[in-house]
């Protein structure tokens, strides 16, 4: 069984990546390599990836990340961005496939957590592009605020052919307080059998310099009891996760929240199967 790491990011700083610009993000403004995430996965044991779209939000990046792809035995495939309200986007997803690399392509996410309409989900244009990207065989990532969580669900049970990735686990309010509302939401999108979940990013939503394993477990903990171990999956969310202790730090953290019997699922099963990676 490979380990998988079922979401990362590679950027290079002069390639439209503005979001850095926030002075908080300031350790993370540096270019990230294949060769910097190669070094990564040898130190923690982790054999493939799931290279993901990182908010530059322009078709453009694909062609970049399908040939990091292509040249990186490691990625096993590439969630790209688009955005689902597009008339265009079954042309563009035919571009994609059309790229070097463009075999890899296993997904397509858009930066649902910056829009300010909270029935985003709900317009019709854009449910009727998510039934595109399934059409496609292609998997959406749902990148969410925990109050999108309500959203989310209406959209996945309005869509049983599509399959859906939810992101970080929609972002739970760790540094605050909203356990109970972002739970709700959870065991909501939960009981859409076409969802699984990203065990991923929480440690930037906790303390970045202070966040324990006692802290994340009744999220994780949570995440378990409503999506159960065959829908459950690891992702870093690396380089992102090295504001909050490291790729090290999160992996450490996660084997000791997860089950012995749960761990070939979570650490790569379920992401093989969620993105049609064919690596089972």
């Amino acid at each position: 069984m490979s380990r998988i790491d079922a979401h990362h990011h590679l950027w290079r700083t002069d390639q439209g990546y503005t979001w850095l610009d926030e002075p908080s993000l300031a350790p993370i403004r540096r270019d990230f390599t294949p060769a910097d995430l190669s070094a990564e996965l040898a130190a923690n044991g982790i054999d493939r990836t799931v290279l993901v779209e990182g908010g530059r939000c322009d078709p453009g990046e694909a062609a970049i990340l399908l040939a990091h792809a292509l040249a990186t035995p490691q990625i096993a495939g590439v969630v790209a961005w688009a955005d689902p309200s597009d008339p265009a986007l079954a042309r563009t997803i035919a571009g994609y496939r059309g790229l070097p690399g463009g075999h890899l392509l296993v997904g397509i996410r858009s930066q649902v957590q910056g829009e300010t309409d909270p029935g985003y989900l709900d317009r019709p244009a854009v449910r009727a592009g998510l039934a595109v990207i399934g059409s496609h065989g292609l998997a959406f990532d749902l990148v969410i605020q925990a109050d999108q969580l309500p959203a989310a669900a209406r959209c996945a049970r309005a869509l049983p052919a599509v399959r859906f990735v939810l992101d970080h686990l929609g972002k739970p309010p760790i540094r605050g307080s909203g356990f109970t509302s972002w739970a709700a939401g959870l065991v909501d999108l939960a009981a859409c059998p076409n969802v699984t979940a990203k065990l991923s990013g929480l440690t930037t939503e906790a303390d970045w310099g202070s966040w324990s394993v006692d802290e994340l477990r009744p999220y994780v903990s949570k995440a378990f009891e409503v999506f159960g171990v065959d829908r459950l999956m690891f992702g870093s969310d690396w380089p992102v996760c090295t504001l909050a202790g490291g790729y090290r730090a999160w992996v450490a953290a996660l084997r000791s929240m997860v089950p012995d019997e749960a761990r070939d699922a979570v650490f790569g099963g379920v992401a093989a199967r969620a993105y049609h990676l064919g690596l089972e």
